[in-house]
């Protein structure tokens, strides 16, 4: 008999910096409460999605920015009520949030909650997208090399919910290894939170085009790595600053079965068929009859592109 979870996508319209986390909670968990009348088991909440997304700005008290947007236990105080209610209603959830540990080392984390409340893994995002100097003339900032440590966890699946299940964070999508390093430890689900300007920091970039090269990725990692793919928007215009949102559920055929059609509080919902990628395990991406790990070693030995010619 085929396994089936029911997922939800539980999007966030913007957050601004006067919203207080209680009104955050509040929203994630009127989500989680519209996910669950949907059906679903699982859902997948936003990178920071208890926050604005504070790395846009150059703050110079870090003691105010680790008050302001930092959680220092998980749950706390604040947030208890959402680990409350998925107990209450028996369903589990993707939340990603910044995290400061009691060393005083700082991450872009997310969690894996049960549907017990209790939490069942956790990861710290390894690829961090932006810069760390102060960029005044620029539109906005993009700080996550200054606010947070690259992750030390690894990337890692789980046991959940009669499944494997990953966790990766927004930038991470944009990288191939991260994605087949999972699928190696037989990944089935990859759930992922993200917050992504719909301005290019760097260079002009048609917004179409910026959703367009998002839609692709999450499609091609999806298929190419035989798994259920969940993207989970936080959007809108948040203090003045637009995010696309176009959160998406993909399957392991690279088909987008539902996504977003908003950039507010929004809750897509998909029957997955947990064993729907069986045969592209055992054909096309087999990975153990196919892959040829002694000609992929440049990819650990080398950060940087660099010109190599076979012929000199």
């Amino acid at each position: 008999m085929a396994r089936h979870l029911k997922i939800a996508a539980a999007q966030l319209g913007p957050l601004n910096k006067a919203d207080s986390r209680a009104a955050a909670v509040t929203r994630l968990r009127n989500l989680l409460k519209e996910a669950h009348s949907m059906g679903a088991k699982f859902v997948v909440f936003p990178e920071l999605a208890f926050t604005t997304f504070f790395p846009r700005w150059w703050m110079e008290d870090q003691k105010e920015v680790d008050q302001r947007f930092f959680e220092r236990e998980m749950p706390s105080r604040e947030t208890l009520p959402l680990f409350e209610d998925a107990k209450k209603l028996g369903i589990g959830f993707y939340i990603g949030y910044a995290e400061l540990t009691p060393e005083g080392r700082r991450f872009n984390a997310a969690l894996l909650v049960g549907p017990d409340g209790a939490i069942n893994g956790k990861y710290r995002k390894i690829h961090l997208p932006g810069h760390a100097d102060h960029k005044p003339k620029a539109a906005f900032q993009h700080l996550e090399k200054k606010y947070f440590e690259v992750g030390d966890l690894g990337f890692r699946v789980w046991r959940y919910l009669d499944t494997i299940t990953g966790m990766l964070i927004c930038n991470d999508r944009r990288w191939p290894e991260a994605f087949r390093v999972l699928a190696l430890q037989g990944a089935e689900i990859v759930a992922l939170g993200f917050n992504t300007p719909t301005e290019n920091l760097h260079y002009g970039e048609p917004p179409a085009l910026r959703v367009h090269h998002h839609l692709i990725m999450a499609q091609s990692m999806a298929f190419q790595n035989a798994t259920w793919l969940i993207e989970t928007a936080k959007a809108g215009f948040e203090d003045g600053f637009r995010m696309f949102g176009h959160s998406v559920i993909v399957a392991p055929s690279g088909e987008i079965a539902v996504k977003s059609q908003t950039e507010e509080d929004e809750v897509i919902c998909y029957n997955c068929d947990i064993d729907l990628a069986a045969n592209l395990k055992k054909t096309m991406f087999n990975f153990a009859a196919h892959r040829r790990p002694e000609h992929y070693k440049l990819i650990v030995e080398r950060t940087g592109a660099e010109v190599t010619p076979a012929n000199g």
